[in-house]
């Protein structure tokens, strides 16, 4: 089964116009399962996991629904407030849904970066970690050095870096994401999604070629059965096409066994996410 283990969809009415990049008006619409579905077709991908996008009960709510009535979203990544003391009710609320998959946090954008090593937080996710529910990693790279500590804090969580961890590939600055990621490669079950990296790059010039020192470091620290490919659609619109992504993500990774390449685009996800 081929997955897409990263999109988002959205109805604007429901997000907050100031996420969006300022001046951007490609992302300034409505994106729903019937948009993505004819690129997931032609490129014989079955499904997509859908991530939020906003720090909201309500767009939870509105994404398991979602999903419920669209067979092409196979899992959803959402948000819940890992800080609430009622955490754990909140959650086997969202479990009674069966495509709920994991839980993220925009940890990029909060103001404390030392915030996922915060006691209520620790506390949110060891909530998480009790229900085995997976928990996604938006970070920057300066957030790397916290996750070894993170997972000593909260053992057994299983974890995905979304995003490669955003490194700055527009500035071809390799260091010290790349330390750093070879650390956090080394926890044990620690997965990583290979996406959101052509809105790292210039968006108006990227090549494949701009991605591939990155995706090459990836893929030689996690396995394939610890890889994920992700478009980060529609947001990769910023800079290009889902299939523009596809693509340039096949010529990053070079030459791949079969079995690899079926791992990273889509039994790595269905495996992690339990679809």
């Amino acid at each position: 089964m081929r997955i897409d283990a990263h999109q988002h969809f959205w109805d604007i009415s429901k997000l907050h116009y100031a996420w969006m990049p300022a001046g951007d008006s490609v992302l300034r619409r409505n994106y729903l399962p019937e948009d993505l579905a004819p690129a997931l077709a032609r490129s014989n991908f079955d499904g997509t996991v859908v991530v939020q996008a906003n720090v909201t009960l309500d767009e939870t709510w509105w994404l398991l629904d979602l999903a419920s009535k669209h067979d092409l979203v196979r899992g959803v990544v959402a948000w819940v407030d890992l800080t609430n003391e009622r955490i754990g009710a909140t959650l086997d609320e969202c479990r009674k849904n069966p495509k709920f998959k994991g839980v993220r946090h925009l940890v990029h954008d909060e103001p404390d970066r030392q915030w996922l090593l915060r006691p209520d937080v620790l506390r949110g996710l060891r909530e998480l970690a009790r229900r085995d529910i997976p928990y996604d990693l938006l970070l920057r790279p300066a957030h790397l050095p916290l996750i070894p500590r993170l997972a000593e804090e909260v053992p057994g969580l299983r974890m995905v870096i979304d995003h490669i961890a955003k490194p700055p590939i527009a500035s071809r600055t390799f260091d010290p994401w790349a330390h750093d990621m070879e650390t956090v490669s080394k926890i044990p079950g620690m997965h990583c999604k290979l996406s959101g990296m052509i809105t790292e790059a210039d968006h108006a010039a990227w090549t494949a070629d701009d991605l591939k020192p990155y995706v090459q470091h990836v893929l030689s620290l996690f396995a394939p059965d610890r890889s994920m490919f992700g478009s980060d659609w529609p947001v990769c619109k910023l800079a290009g096409s889902w299939k523009q992504v596809l693509a340039a993500f096949t010529q990053s990774c070079g030459a791949l066994q079969q079995t690899d390449r079926n791992k990273i685009l889509g039994e790595t996800a269905t495996a992690f996410y339990r679809l």
